[in-house]
């Protein structure tokens, strides 16, 4: 991964980073990096997720899809962190295999997606680290009555990921279906490159060891600078613009393949940094797509923001052909990769003229072992910003509050704190 930082630098952004603020903030990045680098030397929770690359156990992986190489569509029943890796992988890859994921409770979505596919030829894979989210297991309690109306038996379509303990394993053990472990210390957002978000890309054909390898040059490029290592460059400049206003951190790839790694940037950033009273907001748009929506507010509004600019360096591309149009002589021997990539640099420098902090972040491909890569690169740019914030990265107990408060209102409790209202009708 390269990451070009040029762009948020006081020189040229408002707000902006100057050069020798950096230089001082690389001793708290050398100092960050012994704490990271002794988390992961002690696999201790949280920062186990750094060392996944190397202990992910991808023959394991293989062996537990295998049985479902036959079929024609795969749902993984997950929410959050039990989904979004998994889906960032597989929506970046092409592959013959049907791809769906249940992570909300939607009853009309869920209803409509259970009514289009054909469950005879669906594996089903349920995902929870703790074997009780609530949400996971009431959307699968519903694909399994669904399956048993279709006539299908349910226990020869479903394998599991999940904990030692809780419902789901019960369950596992009792039906006797095949079953993955989830990685012991690492919270659902950090364990893409796990059991827990590498069985859909394995079963839809992809190289998980090329995913893996992705990942170890990413570990190999942990560094104790941010001027040697891009992920810690990124986490450094990231933290080092909120504390300057930027509070808002849009990631804005060129590549629809990439949407959804936006979509899990967004709850990896968001929920290990958003405590204390701070850390960015991270904000989601797709190149080219926004620029003909949010870009007028990024380039003209309130200097709250950086934005990220991700792209692939190759891609395939396609010609784009001659035509009798007038004025889009322009167009004349061009092709859709060289009008995209044209659209990313015109707006790089129309952020740049305007002194919008943003930087450029580069990606061989979207391969697999480019997004090992970028997912491992962004996962330790999060931990680096974590220790530079001073908040406890691995938690999340604003989450944790709303499962309790929405498990207490299932049961009929009222200890929930009185609202107040104003209805406009």
């Amino acid at each position: 991964m390269h990451v070009d930082v040029g762009n948020a630098l006081a020189e040229t952004a408002t707000p902006g980073v100057p050069e020798d603020a950096l230089a001082r903030l690389d001793d708290r990045v050398a100092d960050a990096h012994d704490r990271i680098a002794a988390g992961m030397a002690d696999d201790e929770f949280g920062y186990a997720a750094l060392n996944l690359p190397e202990t992910a156990d991808a023959d394991a992986i293989r062996e537990a899809v295998e049985p479902f190489a036959d079929c024609e569509t795969l749902l993984t029943v997950g929410i959050g962190g039990s989904a979004l890796g998994a889906a960032t992988l597989v929506d970046a890859l092409d592959s013959e295999l049907d791809t769906y994921f249940l992570d909300n409770v939607d009853p009309e979505h869920v209803t409509g997606l259970l009514d289009d596919l054909d469950l005879s030829q669906t594996a089903v894979n349920v995902v929870s680290r703790s074997g009780t989210t609530v949400e996971t297991l009431a959307n699968f309690l519903v694909v399994r009555e669904a399956m048993a109306d279709a006539d299908v038996d349910w226990t020869e379509r479903t394998f599991v990921t999940t904990g030692p303990d809780g419902n789901l394993r019960n369950l596992a053990e009792e039906h006797d279906l095949p079953a993955l472990d989830v990685p012991d210390g690492v919270p659902g957002r950090f364990s893409a490159l796990s059991t827990v978000g590498l069985p859909a890309a394995a079963l839809a054909g992809h190289d998980v060891d090329a995913i893996l390898a992705g990942g170890r040059d990413g570990m190999a490029a942990l560094g104790d600078s941010l001027f040697d290592c891009p992920a810690y460059a990124y986490g450094a400049l990231a933290y080092a613009l909120d504390e300057r206003g930027a509070g808002t951190n849009v990631m804005m790839p060129y590549a629809e393949g990439l949407e959804t790694f936006a979509e899990w940037f967004a709850q990896l950033w968001a929920e290990s940094l958003g405590k204390d009273g701070l850390g960015q907001t991270p904000a989601r748009a797709l190149g080219a797509t926004d620029q003909h929506s949010q870009l007028q507010l990024y380039r003209a509004g309130p200097r709250d923001k950086l934005v990220t600019l991700l792209r692939p360096t190759e891609r395939t591309d396609r010609d784009i052909p001659d035509t009798e149009l007038e004025d889009l002589d322009y167009l004349a021997g061009g092709s859709l990769g060289t009008l995209l990539d044209a659209e990313f640099e015109a707006t790089e420098a129309s952020l740049a003229e305007s002194g919008v902090p943003n930087v450029r972040v580069e990606i061989d491909g979207v391969d697999e072992r480019s997004l090992g890569r970028l997912l491992y690169d962004f996962e330790a740019a999060c931990v680096l910003a974590g220790e530079l914030y001073g908040v406890e990265t691995f938690t999340q107990p604003a989450v944790e509050w709303g499962k309790e408060a929405a498990r207490g209102l299932l049961r009929g409790e009222e200890w929930l704190p009185d609202k107040r209202r104003f209805v406009v009708e």
